[in-house]
């Protein structure tokens, strides 16, 4: 099964009335840990990769790991999303190396930090649906401002997205996907206490703009257990806090379709990893820790497949492919 658009992977699962995680990738032990968890909870998945990870693999490599995946796992239904893509350089970048989704993150002025206004982000918006759709690749646009820091991006100050200017613009953009800010947080470090979201906006998104569908970001839950085990081991991370999965779910009921999940994988690697270090200081064979640092994401990414409620869904619906999608974007 080739890569899919992740239009039709949202759709089906504004159908169904579930979520699906977004993961992000830099290397090939977590991408197996990702595929080993969507095979084994028979759902569909979006892989991502952002600016950062582009660097980190040199292009290449992360093309031909993702091309491994889909070789390994043919009847899994697989989305190679750019996620907070900055500007057109790398979306048309990303689109080059066969990704089937974009995001581009309008919300931020270059620098990754300043607020951009709302006609400049409907902009560059805009035209990254229009070097995408073409070529039936699917477009995440981003309203608002996320908390927190993540791959070098990094708000300034944090602005909730306005639902009546979702509205506008979805209409203006083009857009398949909208990044919402509902009071989330990139990172670890994500609240002081047990967050209060503002879900209600994301309800009244959902009602005003039905056929966009709507994205979560910072929603790495930031387990506990974990951040017990890398402190325990020698790490420093106090107060580290993240989204509790059941207010996730509370916002998948009211319209998120895409969760982005990535601190909890890195947490669920390091803290294996420390462990192995602590218990065993003679190790030195990477394949001993990351073999074990695997199998501790694969863990926290059925999880979450569980808990969004993709699980057994992947057979649902026959898969699109990009030139399904440029057939429909003409229409």
């Amino acid at each position: 099964m080739p890569l899919v658009p992740m239009k039709q992977v949202l759709d089906e699962a504004e159908r169904g009335g579930y979520g699906v995680g977004a993961f992000n990738v830099n290397n090939m032990e977590q991408l197996q840990a990702i595929m080993r968890a969507a095979q084994e909870a028979d759902s569909p998945v979006i892989v991502q990769a952002s600016r950062g990870a582009l660097r980190y693999t040199n292009l290449v490599y992360l093309r031909q790991l993702m091309q491994a995946a889909v070789e390994d796992n043919p009847e899994i239904k697989i989305v190679m999303h750019l996620d907070h893509g900055n500007d057109l350089e790398v979306v048309q970048q990303a689109i080059d190396l066969g990704f089937t989704s974009v995001m581009i993150d309008g919300s931020l002025e270059p620098d990754g930090k300043t607020p951009r206004g709302f006609e400049s982000n409907v902009e560059i918006t805009r035209r990254a649906v229009e070097i995408a759709h073409p070529y039936g690749v699917t477009v995440e646009g981003e309203l608002g401002t996320l908390g927190g820091i993540e791959e070098h991006v990094q708000a300034s100050r944090v602005i909730l997205t306005d639902p009546e200017e979702a509205v506008q613009f979805v209409q203006q953009t083009g857009v398949d996907a909208l990044a919402v800010a509902i009071g989330t947080s990139h990172g670890a470090y994500k609240f002081q206490v047990t967050p209060t979201l503002a879900i209600d906006r994301v309800e009244k998104i959902h009602a005003l703009a039905p056929d966009v569908r709507l994205v979560m970001h910072g929603s790495s839950s930031v387990p506990q257990e974990l951040i017990a085990d890398i402190n325990r081991y020698g790490g420093k991370m106090p107060n580290a806090m993240g989204v509790p999965v059941e207010a996730i779910q509370d916002g998948i009921r009211r319209g998120i379709r895409k969760i982005n999940v990535d601190t909890d994988t890195r947490l669920a690697a390091t803290a294996t990893i420390r462990k192995i270090f602590h218990e065993d200081p003679s190790v030195f064979d990477p394949r001993e820790y990351l073999g074990p640092a695997r199998d501790a994401i694969y863990r926290v990414v059925k999880a979450r497949m569980e808990s969004f409620g993709s699980a057994g869904h992947n057979a649902d619906y026959a898969p699109m492919t990009l030139e399904d999608a440029k057939r429909a974007y003409a229409r």
